[in-house]
């Protein structure tokens, strides 16, 4: 359909640079320096963890797709890790956005 990848994460950057090698990821993946965008788009997980812990920075799961000038056009988002958003229903809105 013509849509780019990227995965955003609190993560090191030797660490993506480690995925990307160790398990050969071919999309892009961004470091979320000082957890600034999981903050801005109000997804940080609050109820499982604290500042402080290791696991601190860890957003809800989520998929955006992102309109060429920057928009947010569709918002996937679960609220445990354990949970990931119905591909069906995200290919359904990128279609309707490829169209």
């Amino acid at each position: 359909m013509g849509f780019g990848i990227a995965a955003m994460t609190y993560d090191s950057v030797a660490t993506l640079k480690d995925a990307e090698l160790d398990r050969g990821v071919t999309f892009t993946l961004l470091h979320d320096e000082e957890i600034t965008h999981v903050n801005r788009f109000g997804i940080l997980n609050v109820t499982d963890y604290e500042p402080g812990q290791r696991a601190y920075g860890v957003p809800y799961p989520g998929i955006f797709l992102i309109s060429p000038d920057g928009v947010i056009q569709h918002k996937f988002a679960e609220e445990s890790y354990r949970d990931r958003p119905d591909f069906a229903n995200i290919l359904e809105a990128a279609a309707e956005m490829a169209e």
